[in-house]
């Protein structure tokens, strides 16, 4: 009885005994709970970021969790209500977990991180951000002006091919695609095919150049937008038909190695100058790091080429995020702790192992072979971003199953190009209907 009881005086504090109370408060232990996706970077990453914000904050102690499968680590985890407090897992994954919560208004808005001060530092952390990285449906999937995913890691995406063997043979990199048909068949003579990519899902970044290429950014919104006329008009059927003639070129062996089991064998094709071109991102540097190579080898990358000559060129940029689910119990400092990672100790750690942040003047610093990819936006080459706005979900419809995976059939005669863009239009006039409703 006497702990219920209260005194007046107990119930009356003044001004300043608040404030104490307050920094007394901010100075206790906060366990937080971070689980992210071990990826191309290695496992040895995400170790070093928690042993740094320690220096920063010794009063956050860190439960980290680090999976390759990440979505089936947290799926059980969110099912029981034991959600972590941050998540470094991007948009455009097979398991579409992020996409899920979005779909469920299940993410914590993180718009107010970009005011906070980095910790350890004086500026805040959109003083630090690129222009344009946090203004895209990759980070701000309801189109309302609002931040629920901060990007992480980004990485230019295009064509990645062997440097030392177009120099050998004096190859050019075509900026067309009628400039890659000819080229296939001068390959095709070396007993080299023209294309390759690690698994269909890769093809997500590739497809949305080559939206971009036929139509611009008005034509990408409208396709992320799910706008039955602009998949189902000429643009973006000539982007389909480019696709099959791609699939007519395609290496081999690719479809049966293009699974989570065979990818790198796949990979392996360019390095071994069986195949000319694959789509990929940054990280296949330190991912293919030990492979064995052709001799002469050297990693280059291109733009996708343009669907006519004059035509714009696009490199779709690739993010990866981190974000707070709206269950965290630590959502303030999980905000403190997603702040650090634009801090210049953390951005110093991820180059380390080649993550690169859309931090200001951060490309300058990577080295020559990391600058040559990030360079690709010189010479006119534009970066595209974005991905499908959010939408709820419908039983059975798997847009980018059909959209990218349906490649696999395309490649191996199963599937014709008008039944694959059929087949895609008739998902997104779907998905348009839940929107309008």
């Amino acid at each position: 009885m006497k702990k219920a009881l209260l005194s007046a005086a107990a119930l009356v504090l003044s001004a300043s005994n608040l404030v104490g109370l307050v920094n007394v408060h901010a100075q206790d232990k906060v366990e937080l709970d971070l689980a992210v996706l071990e990826g191309g970077y290695g496992a040895e990453v995400w170790p070093a970021i928690v042993e740094a914000y320690k220096e920063v904050n010794p009063n956050v102690e860190i439960k980290l969790t680090q999976e390759k499968e990440l979505e089936d680590a947290l799926t059980p985890r969110f099912q029981s209500g034991d959600a972590p407090d941050v998540v470094m897992l991007g948009l455009g994954r097979a398991k579409a977990f992020p996409e899920t919560l979005i779909k469920e208004k299940a993410l914590a808005d993180l718009t107010d991180v970009l005011d906070l001060t980095v910790p350890g530092e004086e500026g805040t952390v959109k003083d630090k951000l690129l222009p344009g990285f946090t203004s895209s449906t990759a980070t701000n999937p309801y189109g309302d002006g609002k931040t629920y995913l901060m990007p992480m890691f980004y990485s230019p995406t295009g064509l990645f091919y062997n440097k030392g063997l177009f120099t050998e043979k004096g190859w050019e990199v075509p900026t067309t695609w009628d400039g890659m048909w000819e080229l296939a068949a001068k390959a095709k003579e070396e007993g080299i095919a023209l294309f390759t990519y690690p698994t269909a899902g890769y093809l997500d970044t590739f497809f949305y150049s080559n939206i971009y290429s036929a139509g611009g950014q008005e034509l990408f919104d409208k396709a992320m937008g799910y706008d039955p006329e602009a998949w189902g008009g000429e643009d973006l059927k000539a982007v389909f038909e480019t696709l099959g003639k791609l699939a007519e070129n395609t290496e081999s062996t690719t479809v049966a190695n293009a699974n989570k089991d065979g990818f790198t064998k796949n990979q392996q094709l360019i390095l071994d100058n069986k195949a000319l071109f694959m789509p990929n991102g940054t990280w296949i540097v330190g991912e293919m790091a030990e492979a064995p190579r052709a001799e002469g080898f050297e990693w280059g990358m291109t733009a996708i080429p343009a669907l006519k000559e004059g035509g714009d060129r696009y490199a779709y940029t690739f993010l990866e995020q981190v974000w707070v689910p709206e269950a965290a119990e630590q959502k303030e400092a999980a905000k403190e702790f997603v702040a650090f990672l634009y801090s210049d100790k953390a951005a110093e750690v991820f180059a380390k192992y080649n993550a690169v942040q859309p931090i200001k003047g951060l490309s300058d610093k990577l080295p020559a072979e990391q600058q040559v990819f990030y360079n690709i936006y010189n010479d006119g080459v534009q970066a595209g971003m974005g991905n499908f706005v959010a939408a709820e979900a419908i039983e059975g419809a798997d847009l980018k199953g059909t959209l990218t995976g349906t490649f696999d059939s395309v490649v191996s005669g199963d599937t014709t190009v008008a039944d694959w863009q059929t087949a895609v239009v008739e998902l997104v006039t779907q998905l348009h209907e839940s929107l309008v409703q």
